[in-house]
Formats: C-alpha cells, structure tokens, sequence
C-alpha cells in the first residue's frame, strides 16, 4: 500500500513537471516562428479584406536607416506580430483621426480591440522613429494643451484661438496660481511625519512667492530671477501631487479664493463708480492748463481787452446765438461747427456768457481764433450792471422709468437760473438762438430765424419718452411731453410781455419750500413757468442722448442737424463714447500752440 502510494504521488509531479515544460516551449514555437509550418488560427489569411486609411508619410532624410528598420521587422517578426501591429496601428488611427473603416458588404464593421506586442530590446535600440502626418480634415487647429480643436459649431477651442490676445502681467498671474496650489497641498504635506524636509521646502518656496507677490503687481516689477523661483515652486507641486491629498484642504482653499475674489470684484466695482463720478465731475488736467495758459497770457498784453464790434453785438437784423460755457473747447467746437455749416457767415453773431474765473481765458482764445467772417463776444456775467450775479449752466436731471427689460435711462437738461436773466442782458435784441455747451451743429441754423413761432415763447426738441405729467402730475396732462435744452429759439418779445423771469422766480420760491432742494425747485419752475409756452422742433432738428446712450441708430446721428451730448459722458472727456467724439473733434482747432503745450488729445 504505502509503495503504491509513493508510486502515485511521483506520477502526479512528473505530470506537473510536463505541463510546466510545455507551457515553456508553446510560447517559444510562437517567438521563433515554428508554427509557420501549420496552418491554424495564428497563420496569416491571405484572402482576408483589407482596411485602408488615407496617411501621407514625410519621408526621413535618414532613409538608409529606416530602411535597415523596415528589414528588421520583415525578417524577423514573426506573422502574429504583424497582424498585432496592424491591428494596433488601425486602433491608434481611429483614436486620433476619427476616421471610418472601409469595410465590405459580406463583413461587419469592428473596432480592433487594444493590443500591447512589446518590441524586442533590439529593435527599440537600433531603430529610429520615422516622423509622418496624417491628413485629417476634423482638425481646426491646436489649442494650449496640444489637443487638436474640433471644427464644429460654438467650438472654444476655435473661438479662443480667433480672439486670442496677449495676457498683461502674465508672469504674476502665474505666480498666483502656482501660489494658490501649493497652499492648498502644503497642509496635507505638513501632516506626513516622513516628509518634514520637503514640507520645509515647500513652506520656504511659499513664503519666497508670497514676499515677491507682496513687492510687485506687474511683470515689470518682477526680480530678474524669478523664473527660477518659479520653476523650484512648479517642481515642488509636482512632488507635492505625488502624495495622498486630503479634499477637505483643496475644498477649503478653493472657496476662500472664491471668497477673496468676490470681495475683490465687489472693491473694484465701487471703486470703478468713485473713479467715474470723479472724472466727469472734475476737469480734466490738459483742460484746466489751458485755460490758466490763457489767462495769464492775457495779462501779458492788455489789447486783447479792447471792444470794437459793439454796435454788431446789438444789431437786432443779424442771427445772435446765445451760449453759456466755462469750457474754452467746447465753445470753440460749437461757434466752429456753426459758422462752417452757415451759407452766410458775416450776419452770425456769438455771445458767449461766462463767469469771472474763465472770462479772460475765452476772451483771448476768440480773439487769437477767427470763425471766418462771424464775430465772437466774450461776457462776464457776473460783472453785468453791476449786480453779484452768478452763472450756472444748464441743469441735466437723470430719468429712469419702466421695469426690468424695459426699463430705460433718459438724461433731462433744462433751462438754468441764467437762462432767465436773457431779457435784460440783450435788451436791444428780439429774438436769440440758445445752443448748450455741449453740441455740435451738422447743418445751416438760418431757417430757424423765419420760424413761425404761433405765439410761443421757446421753440424745443420734445423728448415725449418723458411725459411731464410723470413729473408733475397735477399741472400736466398725460398727453404732454418734456423739452429739452440744447438748442432752442427764444422769442424776447414776447417773454417781455409775458414777464416769464418773474414767474420763473415765484415758482422756485414756492418750489424751494416744498422740495427743499434747489435744483428740483429749478426743474418744475423751468417746466411750469413754459406751460403751453412751448413750440415743438422737429426731432430732425437735434438728436439727443450722444453722452449716455450707446445704441443711437448712425443714420439718425449723420442727418441730424445739431447733435446734443446730454449725459455724463461728454466728447471732451475720455470717458466719452469713441463712435460719437469723432463728430467732435472734427471741430476742433488742433493748430493753436496751446493745446500742443497743454498735451490736449481730446
């Protein structure tokens, strides 16, 4: 029993030991090609289909040695590893290049399953990869990463690339977020008792960053050897990567970046409101040097004081217009535009009203200036008949109106408290053509001066988008409509019958009383005291809206005769809107030596 036994137990570990052998050789037949001999399912079929795709190869200036490659493979893989190769290659075609199989009628279409054949070392060394290209038409450019960008509709990756601008301070950006990254990995690390070192490291790097971050905000501040440092934070990241990462540090840091970027979007956004009130309610440097150049050039040679064209001045047969500025280039652009459009420009007389602080700095720019044959007349308003009388220009009132989508802005400029002194400044003239400060005239005025006015007192644009029964509803109707200033053509006759100053003067009285705000006393004096007083213009006459509005159909501003820039965006100012100061500046007397010396690129 027991030999019997033994006798078993050897036949079971020489059966073993046969089947390991055999494993050993099948696998060798298969490497040295033996089993060419049979035909089986690792031979090669040669009726089998074939499967092309289009490739373009650019030949190799080294071919002697592609060649000695080509001969490796032929001799000495054996088939199986060919048909791998192809499979594999057909696979990597359709990963890359999305390309379509040709298949035949009688076969299926499949997709060649991935298959690793390692090389033989000999072939890795000896060989030399052959660079080729393949034509694939899906393909529409390549994007940061490398990856190709797919052409098809609402593509990024093509969008990106078509309006792709240059970064400012890219360098510091970078250094932000290699910043922000290792922050977030640094906790996890410091945790790892085997790490200390690099955790030192890192920590170093950290601090290094956020002591440069600290000294510069562009790239130009930047120490010259920063990318060095860049490079030693990037490749301690990368190790960092390596390592375990706890997601409750990466999830806190991410939302305190999001935090911080927040309250560093809602700083900016109040400071973008400070910085524009602040820019269109101060002037502007070049301006403000102007204007102190005039005037101490005035002082220089008293005969730019003298007064020759009085009897001009108050010549009732000729076309007076009326403006009340402070602003030396906006009151040139306005008696610029106005005489060159004019068909007579020897009966076109300007009274320019001004107060005593830019009085001599207007009064030496119209005199070094000439507006061909027009004469310009430069008056102090506070110094007439001998009354502490103070300017102030025309008052714009900011109307918002509607709800949601249809809620809309409308900048209101009415008459101011000078406007109403008129009467008694030009009291040998009967009737005066009033243009704000801040137009432009496109076309000749002179029609305006046969007007037939029905017994109004003040011809204006209408903005009927404002109805006045909205801004004082127990005087108006609903039907009536508000009118601007800008340009407006006042009958003095007949504002001397009707004595409209002092109605305009007992209505801010009572007004003041209940608004307790002078300019709101102003606005519904102004509106009540032309009650029915009010002659409508033609909108073609002005167009409104060119400081505040940015969708102003073009062909409406090109045939409009004067345009109007109420808003707070003036044409003089950079926060101007670009597409409507072109109209501007081409008025603009760029050839004085002034504006050279005070930099004016208005």
């Amino acid at each position: 029993m027991a030999y019997a036994g033994k006798k078993r137990w050897k036949g079971l570990v020489v059966g073993v030991l046969g089947l390991v052998l055999l494993s050993m050789l099948v696998p060798l037949l298969f490497l040295l090609g033996i089993h060419n001999g049979f035909q089986g399912y690792g031979s090669e079929q040669p009726n089998s289909p074939t499967h092309t795709t289009p490739i373009i190869i650019k030949e190799s200036s080294e071919e002697d040695n592609v060649k000695h490659v080509e001969d490796i493979v032929k001799h000495f893989a054996p088939p199986i590893l060919k048909y791998l190769l192809k499979n594999i290659s057909h696979n990597a075609e359709n990963k890359t290049n999305e390309v379509t199989l040709q298949k035949t009628e009688q076969e299926k279409e499949f997709r060649a399953p991935p298959q690793l054949v390692p090389l033989s070392p000999s072939i890795i060394n000896n060989s030399k990869v052959e660079k080729f290209e393949m034509i694939d038409y899906a393909k529409g450019g390549i994007d940061e990463s490398g990856k190709t960008c797919q052409v098809k509709f609402g593509s990024y990756c093509l969008w990106r690339q078509e309006h792709k601008e240059d970064m400012k301070d890219f360098m510091v950006k970078k250094l932000k977020d290699s910043l922000f990254v290792a922050r977030a990995y640094f906790p996890t690390i410091a945790k790892l008792p085997s790490q200390r070192k690099f955790s030192s490291e890192m920590k170093q790097n950290i601090q290094e960053l956020e002591k440069v971050l600290s000294e510069s905000t562009t790239d130009a501040d930047l120490p010259s050897q920063i990318e060095k440092k860049l490079e030693r934070m990037q490749a301690v990241i990368a190790k960092a990567k390596t390592f375990p990462v706890e997601c409750h540090n990466v999830d806190k840091k991410l939302r305190q970046i999001f935090d911080m970027t927040a309250d560093e979007a809602h700083f900016h956004m109040k400071q973008s409101v400070f910085l524009y009130q602040l820019a269109v309610q101060t002037m502007p440097k070049s301006l403000h040097c102007l204007s102190m150049r005039l005037t101490v050039e005035f002082f220089r040679d008293p005969v730019y004081d003298m007064e020759s064209l009085a009897s001009k001045y108050n010549d009732p047969a000729l076309q007076h217009y009326v403006i009340f500025s402070t602003n030396v280039l906006a009151s040139s652009v306005v008696i610029n535009s106005t005489v060159l459009h004019a068909k007579e420009s020897g009966k076109l007389v300007f009274h320019v009203l001004t107060d005593q602080l830019n009085y001599f700095a207007l009064k030496l720019w119209f005199y070094r200036n000439t507006y061909k044959e027009a004469k310009v007349q430069v008056l102090n308003l506070e110094e007439i008949d001998n009354r502490k009388l103070f300017l102030s220009l025309p008052v714009e009132f900011r109307v918002s109106f509607g709800i949601g989508a249809e809620a809309r802005t409308e900048y209101l400029s009415i008459f101011s408290h000078s406007h109403y002194l008129l009467p008694e400044i030009f009291q040998m003239l009967e009737k005066v053509v009033v243009l704000d400060e801040d137009v432009v005239v496109q076309q000749d005025l002179s029609a305006l001066w046969s007007l037939n006015m029905e017994g109004k007192v003040n011809a204006a644009v209408q903005l009927c988008s404002v109805k006045l029964s909205n801004l004082l509803k127990s005087s108006f109707d609903k039907t009536s409509c508000a009118w601007m200033s800008g340009l407006n053509v006042i009958d003095l006759v007949k504002w001397r019958e009707l004595d409209l100053t002092e109605t305009y003067q007992r209505f801010v009285n009572e007004a003041s009383t209940q608004e307790g705000q002078n300019e709101a006393a102003a606005l519904h004096a102004s509106l009540l005291t032309f009650k029915d007083l009010i002659y409508p213009l033609d909108s073609v006459w002005a167009l409104s809206g060119l400081g505040n509005d940015y969708n102003i159909d073009m062909s409406a501003v090109t045939k409009a005769a004067v345009l109007h820039y109420n808003g707070k965006m003036k044409p003089w100012l950079d926060l101007g809107i670009p597409k409507y100061k072109v109209f501007w500046k081409r008025f603009l007397n760029r050839e004085d030596q002034f504006l050279t010396d005070c930099n004016v690129n208005s």
